[in-house]
C-alpha cells in the first residue's frame, strides 16, 4: 500500500513522519541531501546584476556539479540545492550566507458546516456577495485540485480580479484551460520532492496541479467552494455543499506527493503565492516542531504576513496527548478541530438483546436479516496483534460468514474492514481503545461496519469473549442532525501547551473538523484504498486538515468586509468572539474525557463568524512587533534574519518580553512565587464606547488584576492599553494547570481572551 493510499484511507490525515519530536531530515541514503540556503540579499557584490547569478556563483565555489533547485525572492532570499554535508559546511563560510538548513518533510493533517456556523440565509446580509467579496483569493497548499468538481464552477462570477498575477500551469492530465473564473490559479512544485525521491511516478499521480489524492480538493472546496445543490456521499449528509467563502476565488499550489511534502517545494509555493497576490493562505500540513528560524512553514508565513496575507494552518492530529501542536508561530493562525451537530449512526446489535450506537458511512447491500456468528479478531488470528485486523493477520476459516470485532489502532480504520472482507467476513464492529475514548469518526467502509466508542467496545468485547455462542449484526441508520452536545473537541486534535514558545497560547481556536463533506478527486475511492473502485464527487473525512480551511474561508469573508484589516486583526476578531460554552451556558466538552475542555484544547474557543464580523475591539500586530518577539526569544541577528529576511538589530537598551506581544490570549508559565505583568493594546473597530473588564479564574492560587478596569473610546480606530498582573502565591499552589478569561464589554460586544496558567 503506498503512503498516499494510507494517508487517504485514514479518515483523518495525520502522520508525523519521525519518531523523535523534530522534523524529518531528508537525504537520498547517499551523501547528498537537499539544503535551503538563506542569503543576505543586501550583501550581493556589485559585480552581479541578478541575485540568481550571485547564488549560482556562490554554489559553484563549493560544488561544480550542484544545481539550483529553486531560487526564492519572497518567502526567503536564497535558494535550494543538493549538497554533501561537507559542501554545506563550506557554503556556510561564504560571505552573504546566513544559514544552510537541511530539507524537512511535512505530511498532510488529514455541507452542514455553513449552517452550523450561522452562515445561512438569515445572516446573508452580514457578508456581501458583490464587490470586494469577489476579489478575495484563497491560496491552498496541498495535493492539488480536481478541476472538474462542481465545487469549482464559476457560474455567476465576474472577471478575474485585476490584482491577480497568478497563472495556470499545464502538466500531466491538466491543461491551462481547466482554470476558470473560480479556480483562477493552479501550480505544482516537485523539484524538491524529485531531488530526493526520484521522478514523480506518473502512472500513480499526475505531475501537474491535478489532485489524485483527494485531500487538496477537499480542503480547497471547504474554504471557498461554490454552492452545489444535492451534494452527498452515497446519500449521507445530503444537501447543498458550499465553501465558507463561496464567492471567493481559489488558487491551488500542489506541494504534496505520495512521498510527502518537502520544504523546498513548500517555500517555492509560498514564494509564488505571495507574487501571485493571494489574500489568504491555507496549509493543512505539518511535521513536528522546530525553532522558527529552522521551520520553513514559519519562515514562509512570516513573509506572507508582511504582505498582508493571513496564513491559516492545521494544529495537527496527534491528540489527545499534550504538547503535540504543529505550526505554532504567532504569525500563523493555528486551528484545532471540533465536531458539528450531524452524525451517521450505525447500530451494533448483539445476540444478548443489547444494542450499541456507533457510526458508519457504508452504502451497499445490507446484512442478512438474521443474527450472524460473531468473533473477536484476536481469536481469529495467529498474529500477536491480530485484534487490530492488520493485512494478512486473519484466518479465513475462523471469520468466513461472520461479524468480526476489530480494535482501533496502528493501521487505517477502513483498511481493517478491507482485511475482514478479504478473509470472508460479512461485517465489522470497530472498537475504540483508550487513546480515542468516545470519539466517533465515520468511514465509507467496504462492508457493513460500525465504529463504537471505548465504553461500548469494552462491553461488546466482553460479550464476544465470554458468550458460548455470540452473534451480532450491524444496522446502518443514515444521517441525523441537531446532535447534542456539539461541538466537542475531537480526540485527535493536537493540544497545547506550546512546546516552542510556552508563553504563546496555542491552538488559537477550533473549527469543524469531524465528518466534513466536501469535494473529492475522481482518481480514488472515498477510502483511498487501492481496492476501492467506487468513485464519488464528494467525500466525508475528518482531521485538523478539515478545520483549517474552514478558518481560511472565514478569514476570506472577513477580509472581504474589512479589506483594511491586517492578518492579526482578522485572527483577533475570530479569536475574541469565539464561544466556549453551549447555549445552556455549560462549557464545551472534550470528547476524550467527557469533561470541559480547556484553552490547551480549544484555544480561544469555537469560531463564530457572525460575531467576528463586528468584534468591537481588536488586538493588532505589525512586523515590528514580531521582530520584538524574536528579540525576546534571544534570537541572534543571523536567526532573526533567517526568519525576517532583514538585518535587524535588537535594541540593547530595551527590555524585550514575550509577554508583551499583543496577542489575544494569555499563557502564563509559573516557576514559583512572583509577579508576572502582561501588556496589551486594543483598537476600537466599533466606534466610541466604554468597555469594562471582567476577570474569570478557576483558581485562587494566582491573583489576576487588570489596570485600568475601564477603557473609554471616543472614536473608531482609537487605541488603548492595559496591563494584566498575575500574582502567584506558591505557598497555596497545587502546581496544576488552571484556566480563566479576561473579557472586555461595552454591553454590546464581548471581547474575550483565554488565560492558561501552567507550572514549569
Amino acid at each position: 500500500m503506498s503512503s498516499s493510499s494510507f494517508l487517504s484511507s485514514a479518515a483523518f490525515f495525520t502522520i508525523l513522519l519521525v519518531l523523535h519530536p523534530g522534523f524529518c531530515h531528508v537525504s537520498d541514503g547517499a551523501q547528498h541531501a537537499t539544503y535551503i540556503v538563506h542569503m543576505a540579499q543586501s550583501q550581493m557584490p556589485s559585480g552581479f546584476d541578478l541575485h540568481s547569478l550571485w547564488y549560482d556563483s556562490s554554489l559553484r565555489t563549493v560544488s561544480q556539479s550542484a544545481q539550483l533547485l529553486y531560487t526564492y525572492a519572497n518567502a526567503i532570499h536564497g535558494f535550494s540545492t543538493r549538497l554533501t554535508p561537507e559542501e554545506a559546511d563550506s557554503l556556510m563560510t561564504l560571505p552573504g550566507v546566513i544559514s544552510v538548513l537541511p530539507e524537512h518533510r511535512y505530511e498532510l493533517h488529514t455541507t452542514r458546516t455553513p449552517l452550523f456556523l450561522g452562515l445561512d440565509v438569515h445572516n446573508a446580509d452580514l457578508f456581501p456577495e458583490t464587490g470586494s467579496s469577489l476579489d478575495v483569493v484563497v491560496g491552498v497548499l496541498d495535493t492539488g485540485v480536481w478541476p472538474e468538481s462542481k465545487s469549482f464552477s464559476d457560474v455567476g462570477l465576474g472577471p478575474i480580479p485585476s490584482t491577480w498575477r497568478g497563472g495556470c500551469e499545464a502538466g500531466t492530465n491538466f491543461t491551462a484551460s481547466l482554470c476558470n473564473r473560480k479556480l483562477i490559479g493552479a501550480r505544482f512544485f516537485a523539484r524538491g520532492y524529485e531531488a530526493t525521491m526520484g521522478p514523480v511516478d506518473e502512472s500513480k499521480e499526475s505531475r501537474s496541479p491535478r489532485d489524485d489524492d483527494g485531500h487538496g480538493t477537499h480542503t480547497s472546496s471547504t474554504a471557498a467552494g461554490s454552492v452545489v445543490e444535492g451534494a452527498s456521499l452515497f446519500g449521507f449528509a445530503s444537501g447543498a455543499a458550499r465553501g465558507m467563502a463561496r464567492r471567493a476565488r481559489v488558487a491551488v499550489y500542489k506541494v504534496c506527493w505520495e512521498g510527502g511534502c518537502f520544504s523546498s517545494d513548500i517555500l517555492a509555493a509560498i514564494d509564488k503565492a505571495i507574487d501571485d497576490n493571494v489574500n489568504v493562505l491555507s496549509m493543512s500540513l505539518g511535521g513536528g516542531t522546530s525553532d522558527y528560524y529552522r521551520d520553513s512553514v514559519a519562515i514562509g508565513a512570516f513573509a506572507a504576513m508582511e504582505r498582508g496575507i493571513l496564513v491559516s494552518c492545521s494544529a495537527g492530529n496527534s491528540g489527545p496527548s499534550s504538547s503535540t501542536l504543529s505550526n505554532v508561530a504567532p504569525w500563523i493562525t493555528t486551528v484545532g478541530a471540533g465536531t458539528i451537530d450531524r452524525d451517521f449512526p450505525a447500530v451494533a446489535v448483539l445476540g444478548n438483546g443489547k444494542n450499541y450506537s456507533g457510526v458508519s458511512l457504508f452504502k451497499g447491500d445490507p446484512l442478512p436479516d438474521k443474527m450472524l456468528p460473531f468473533v473477536y479478531a484476536g481469536n481469529a488470528s495467529n498474529a500477536a496483534n491480530g485484534n487490530l485486523c492488520g493485512p494478512g493477520t486473519l484466518i479465513p476459516e475462523r471469520v468466513k460468514g461472520k461479524i468480526v470485532m476489530c480494535d482501533r489502532g496502528v493501521n487505517a480504520r477502513v483498511q481493517k474492514g478491507e482485511v475482514v472482507k478479504a478473509a470472508g467476513g460479512l461485517g465489522m464492529i470497530l472498537a475504540n481503545t483508550a487513546e480515542n475514548g468516545e470519539e466517533l469518526v465515520a468511514d465509507a467502509h467496504l462492508l457493513p461496519a460500525t465504529a463504537v466508542g471505548e465504553k461500548a467496545g469494552d462491553i461488546i468485547r466482553h460479550y464476544v469473549l465470554t458468550d458460548p455462542n455470540p452473534t451480532a449484526s450491524v444496522l446502518i441508520r443514515g444521517t441525523v442532525v441537531n446532535v447534542q452536545p456539539s461541538p466537542v473537541v475531537a480526540a485527535f486534535s493536537s493540544r497545547g501547551p506550546n512546546s516552542i514558545t510556552p508563553d504563546i497560547l496555542k491552538p488559537d481556536l477550533i473549527a469543524p473538523g469531524v465528518n466534513i463533506l466536501a469535494g473529492w478527486t475522481g482518481s480514488k475511492g472515498p477510502t483511498g484504498l487501492a481496492s476501492d473502485a467506487r468513485r464519488v464527487e464528494f467525500n466525508i473525512i475528518s482531521g485538523t486538515s478539515m478545520s483549517c480551511p474552514h478558518v481560511s474561508g472565514l478569514a476570506a469573508l472577513l477580509k472581504s468586509v474589512h479589506p483594511e484589516w491586517s492578518p492579526a486583526a482578522i485572527r483577533s476578531a475570530l479569536m475574541t468572539t469565539a464561544y466556549k460554552t453551549y447555549k445552556d451556558g455549560k462549557p464545551i466538552l472534550d470528547v476524550t474525557t467527557g469533561k470541559p475542555s480547556t484553552p490547551f484544547e480549544h484555544g480561544a474557543g469555537h469560531v463564530s463568524p457572525t460575531t467576528a464580523i463586528n468584534p468591537g475591539l481588536i488586538y493588532d500586530l505589525t512586523t515590528v512587533d514580531y521582530l520584538g518577539f524574536l528579540c525576546a526569544l534571544n534570537y541572534t541577528p543571523s536567526q532573526i534574519r533567517s526568519v525576517s529576511r532583514r538585518n535587524y538589530t535588537c535594541d540593547p537598551s530595551k527590555s524585550y518580553s514575550v509577554a508583551d506581544l499583543n496577542y489575544p490570549s494569555f499563557a502564563v508559565n509559573v516557576d514559583g512565587s512572583g509577579v508576572f505583568k502582561y501588556t496589551r493594546t486594543v483598537t476600537s473597530v466599533g466606534g466610541a464606547g466604554s468597555y469594562s473588564v471582567k476577570v474569570n479564574s478557576e483558581t485562587t492560587e494566582v491573583k489576576i488584576s487588570v489596570e485600568p478596569a475601564v477603557l473609554n473610546f471616543k472614536e473608531i480606530n482609537e487605541k488603548k492599553s492595559y496591563t494584566v498582573t498575575f500574582t502567584v502565591n506558591s505557598s497555596k499552589a497545587s502546581r496544576s494547570n488552571s484556566f480563566g478569561s479576561i473579557e472586555w464589554s461595552d454591553g454590546k460586544h464581548v471581547v474575550a481572551s483565554p488565560v492558561a496558567i501552567s507550572w514549569t
